[in-house]
C-alpha cells in the first residue's frame, strides 16, 4: 500500500511539474535531435588531445586583456563570444584579440533573454553584432552562442538563416565562473573532467573575473602537461569533419 501511494505521488508530481522532474531527459532528447542534424555543437568527439576554451559576454578592457596575456604565454588560441554593445564600447580589445589570432564569435548585441524576444528581434541582435565586429576588424564571424545557452527550433532557424552555426559548451565543462565559486572549484571542474574535443565555458565580463583569470593560471599549464592543445572552436570543428570523412571511406 505504501509503495502504491509513493508511486502515485511521483506520477502526480511529474504531471504537475514536468520541467522540474523531466528536464534532464527532455534536454537529452532535444540535444540529440539538434546534434544529429548538425545544427548545434556541444563538443567534438575526437581521438586528438585538443580542447577549445571559450569566453562569453566580453570584451572587457581589464579581464579580457589579462586572459589574452595568459593565452599568449601558453601559445594558446581561444574563442571569444562577444556582445555587440561591448564591442562598440571597447573596440581596442577586440582588435587585440584579432591581432593575437583568437576567434571572435557572436553573442548578440545586448545579451537579452532570447526566450522573451521575437525571432525578428533576435535576428536584429545578431546582425547588429556582426556589423559592429566587422566595423572594427573587417571580419564577420560564423559562430553564434545564445545567451544563457537557450536553444529551440526558432532560434536555430534564425541562426541558420543568418549563416551561423550554434555553439554551446560541453555540459561537463560549465565552470559557472559567473557565480564566483572560487578558484579551486573552477580549476577542479575543468581538470577533473577534461576530455578530448571539449568546449569549455568561461566568462570574461559580468563582474569580478579575477577567479577566472587565476583559475586559468592553474588550468592551462596542467592541461599542457597532459598533452592538450588549445584551439579555437572553428579549429576544433575540423577534427569532427575528419572523423566523418574517415567514417565514409
Amino acid at each position: 500500500m505504501n509503495k502504491m501511494i509513493t508511486w502515485c505521488l511521483i506520477v502526480g508530481i511529474t504531471l504537475l511539474f514536468p520541467d522540474q522532474t523531466g528536464s534532464v531527459l527532455a534536454k537529452e532528447k532535444e540535444r540529440e535531435y539538434y546534434e544529429t542534424r548538425g545544427e548545434i555543437v556541444w563538443e567534438v568527439p575526437t581521438k586528438s588531445k585538443v580542447i577549445a576554451l571559450t569566453f562569453d559576454d566580453g570584451p572587457d578592457p581589464r579581464y579580457t586583456t589579462q586572459i589574452a596575456e595568459l593565452l599568449k604565454e601558453y601559445n594558446a588560441k581561444a574563442t571569444f563570444f562577444v556582445v555587440g554593445s561591448r564591442v562598440k564600447a571597447h573596440p581596442q580589445v577586440v582588435r587585440l584579440l584579432m591581432e593575437q589570432q583568437h576567434e571572435l564569435a557572436n553573442h548578440t548585441y545586448t545579451h537579452p533573454d532570447v526566450r522573451r524576444i521575437s525571432p525578428a528581434n533576435l535576428r536584429e541582435e545578431v546582425l547588429a553584432t556582426q556589423e559592429e565586429i566587422y566595423k572594427h576588424t573587417g571580419l564577420r564571424p560564423h559562430l553564434f552562442r545564445p545567451p544563457g545557452g537557450v536553444y529551440n527550433e526558432s532560434l536555430v532557424h534564425v541562426a541558420k538563416d543568418a549563416g551561423f552555426l550554434v555553439v554551446m559548451w560541453s555540459w561537463h565543462q560549465d565552470t559557472r565562473d559567473w557565480s564566483d565559486p572560487g578558484v579551486k572549484k573552477i580549476t577542479n571542474k575543468v581538470l577533473n573532467n577534461a576530455r578530448n574535443g571539449d568546449i569549455v565555458l568561461f566568462h570574461d565580463y559580468g563582474g569580478n573575473r579575477k577567479q577566472t583569470v587565476d583559475a586559468l593560471r592553474e588550468i592551462m599549464p596542467e592541461l599542457q602537461k597532459r598533452g592538450y592543445q588549445f584551439v579555437t572552436v572553428s579549429e576544433l570543428m575540423k577534427y569532427r569533419n575528419q572523423i566523418k570523412q574517415v567514417g565514409m571511406d
